[in-house]
This record gives C-alpha cells, structure tokens and sequence, in this order.
C-alpha cells in the first residue's frame, strides 16, 4: 500500500469512528466503509451463521459409481458461497439411492478427517451409506471443498474449518432442488421426501453434525459415531501431534486468530442448547481418536440441557466401531433414523 492510500484509509477510518463517538448514525458511505475494516471472519461465529440466509443452489448428478441390485452410488454435486466473498464454489459428493420406484428420506452424511493425499470421495461414509441406501434412504455424503472434484476452500485455515459449517447448510437450503436432479436421471421415478432429513456424522463429521443442528435449530434426527465433542480450539490442538510440522503452523494460526476475536463465539459446547433434534450417540470404549470421557461427557451435558439422546458403548470397538461393535450400532442407527423419519 502507498503512503498516500495509507492516509486516505486513515483518514476514513477516522472519519467513520469519529460519526460514532459523536452518537450520528452512519451514512450509506461510512456503513460501506465499515464493511471493508470489519473482522471478515465475525460473519461464521455461531451467533451470526444462524441469522444468515443460505441461498438455494441446484443439485446435479455426475458420474455413476457402482450399481447394486438394490441401489446406484453415483457423484452428485451441489454449490456453497464463500460468506467473505460472491463466488460460489462446486462441491462435490457420493450419493446412494434405492432403485425401487418411491419417495425416500434423505441422510446427510459427514465423515471424519481424512488426509487430502488418500481422500477417495465416500472415505468414511460409504459403507454404512450402502447399507441405508438398501433399506430405503437417500444419502448424501459431501467431499467438502478441497476435496473430491470440489473446489479449493478458503486460504486462510480458520476460515476453511469455519467453512465446512456453511457447505453443509448450504447443502441443507439446496435439497427443495434434489428431486429436479433426480428426475433427470430416473425419470421422475425416484424422490426424496422433502419433510424427511436426517445427519450422520462420525469423528469430526460428528461435531459438524451437531454444530449444524444448533446453527439451524432444525430437528434434523442426528446419528454421530465418536464424535469429537471437546470445546473449540482444543478439538483440533489435541490431534497436532499427527501433524507432520507437529502442529507448529496450526498453533501459530490459532493464536493470531484469538488475538483478533472471542472463541467463546466459534466453540459448538457453548451452544448445545440451541439444539432441537432427537441424537444418538455411539462410542467405543477402545477408541484412541476420541477419549470415552469426551462422549460421556457429551451425552452428559445434553442430558442436563434435556435434550432426546440415546447413548451405546461398544467394549471391544475402537474409533472405527471396530472389530466387534460396527454391525450393531449401523443397524441401531438405522431403528434409529426409521422411528424418526
């Protein structure tokens, strides 16, 4: 920047502050000016992503993936918008639908962190998708942005944690349009039904899944397999040791951030009482990734919040639900989203 902008800006900025101190109401101008100097990522705290309209975007089907006897997997694709900016930005995911002719609900499904060089679209959901898909749901289970055929996220990695928050409520405002999609490609024979949403989510997905339901205030019925439930930054700072810098660029990323703005505002514990829908909770007590105390915890604090939970622990089965637990909780999950959609 020159040192003549340098004065200019200067001189604006006084100008704006000076009108407030003064108690006079902003002109078109200095609300504008405003707009520029403002912290950009207050638009994603918790508080403000709620009063935000997340437009409709359409929903298109790609290319086929597989094809069973009772369902399809194909790439569907759908847009988010950049809160920062007017861009919109593709998104792409895994889609099973059941190829009996009806009108099925719809599971969005959020899996858990998974590092860009062996991300496959539907790493971590396609299995327990599989399984809904045959007994008469749609799911849905996005790449996120920087993933799968998406389009790069944010530069900033703040905003790009914050951003996966706003692709999945975008995706929630976009599905009115998923029966257009699916019509083109099944002839109108297949539909969602559009009063029937249900969220799963597991690890991280999971604490995505919970921070959408208290964002929207939707009754959306949640499933979350070891969800990461701890409060935010410490959610991503317990993991630096799998980082290959150890965490050295995320810890400095993390501090800036605290120095310009309140993390009370962005950490999902703080709004657990925002949440309306039924959730149920699996863990498994062998679990290395998430701690049994965190979902113990969890479930405690939504129990006193009075909140429509069940909770299962799984002995022998780890972050996975593995060896032993994996059958059960896909089918309790699935009683589950059966009573409630």
């Amino acid at each position: 920047m020159t040192k003549i902008a340098v004065v200019v800006f200067l001189a604006i900025f006084a100008l704006y502050f000076g009108f407030l101190i003064a108690g006079k109401t902003a002109t078109p101008l200095e609300k504008r000016i405003a707009k520029i100097i403002e912290k950009p990522l207050e638009r994603y705290t918790f508080e403000n992503l709620r009063r935000t309209q997340f437009a409709e975007n359409s929903i298109t089907l790609g290319r086929l993936i597989d094809e069973k006897d009772t369902y399809v997997s194909q790439i569907f694709y759908f847009g988010t918008r950049n809160l920062n900016g007017k861009e919109n930005r593709r998104v792409s995911g895994l889609m099973n639908v059941p190829k009996e002719e009806g009108v099925y609900p719809v599971i969005i499904m959020l899996r858990g962190f998974v590092p860009r060089e062996i991300y496959e679209t539907g790493i971590g959901t396609k299995r327990a998708g599989e399984v809904f898909a045959q007994n008469g749901f749609i799911t849905l289970a996005p790449d996120f942005l920087g993933y799968g055929e998406s389009d790069n996220p944010a530069t900033d990695v703040m905003e790009e944690r914050f951003e996966t928050y706003t692709t999945i409520l975008s995706l929630l405002a976009s599905l009115g349009n998923l029966n257009k999609g699916l019509s083109a490609s099944y002839s109108g024979k297949i539909k969602m039904d559009k009063e029937k949403i249900g969220l799963w989510g597991h690890s991280n997905g999971g604490q995505i899944a919970l921070s959408t339901l208290a964002i929207s205030g939707k009754k959306y019925p949640t499933v979350a397999w070891a969800p990461v439930s701890k409060p935010f930054p410490y959610s991503i700072l317990y993991y630096i040791d799998d980082i290959p810098d150890h965490g050295k660029a995320l810890r400095k990323a993390v501090s800036n951030f605290e120095k310009d703005y309140d993390i009370e505002l962005y950490s999902p514990t703080n709004f657990y009482s925002w949440i309306q829908a039924p959730l149920q909770i699996h863990q498994g007590i062998q679990d290395e990734a998430v701690p049994v105390k965190w979902s113990d915890t969890l479930v405690g604090d939504l129990e006193k919040l009075e909140k429509d939970i069940e909770y299962f622990t799984y002995p022998n089965s780890d972050h996975n639900l593995m060896p032993d637990g994996w059958d059960l909780a896909v089918q309790r999950s699935l009683s589950f989203y059966k009573r409630h959609l």
